[in-house]
């Protein structure tokens, strides 16, 4: 029996306060699994698998917001898009225009957080992020290409776990 969600939360209210508890749960799942798979086979496995598995997140995400929200090609396509990413909604990024491209920054990264407050290091997101980005944004826009200035496990401010560019390929 299928349940329809339009049945059960009949407020507008009720469908935010759902998409909050989804969102939680979306964040909580990549976080169980990671440390679980942390805890088995070390860290170094944790990161491979991540990594194979947020380059397919981030282009599957682009096709479906591509197809679901009409957004079209460009930077302005890829900010549209990256701002209805349910990650970026979780982290919420800091996105800046600059010329010609784009800047992103995290000032607040739950995961890394987590960690940090449980006493276990910080793990290094860089590669995951690299490929889950590229591959959102060659789905957005085949011109458009992702720098990392500085993630983990690279050195970063105290105030910013890490920083993005995205630009127009020349």
């Amino acid at each position: 029996m299928v349940i329809s969600i339009r049945k059960l939360l009949k407020t507008k209210k009720d469908l935010e306060k759902y998409v909050e508890f989804l969102l939680k749960h979306y964040r909580l799942i990549d976080a169980f699994w990671f440390l679980n798979v942390e805890e088995r086979f070390g860290m170094e496995a944790a990161v491979e698998i991540n990594e194979k598995i947020w380059s397919s997140i981030g282009r599957i995400a682009a096709r479906d917001l591509k197809e679901k929200f009409n957004v079209k090609g460009g930077l302005e396509g890829f900010r549209k898009a990256f701002n209805l990413y349910p990650w970026s909604i979780i982290i919420s990024h800091r996105i800046r225009r600059r010329e010609g491209s784009l800047i992103i920054k995290t000032p607040h990264c739950p995961p890394q957080e987590a960690r940090r407050r449980h006493g276990l290091p910080e793990f290094p997101c860089k590669p995951m992020h690299q490929k889950e980005l590229t591959n959102f944004a060659k789905v957005i826009d085949e011109n458009i290409e992702v720098e990392c200035k500085y993630a983990p496990p690279d050195k970063h401010p105290k105030h910013l776990w890490c920083e993005w560019e995205v630009k127009t390929k020349p």
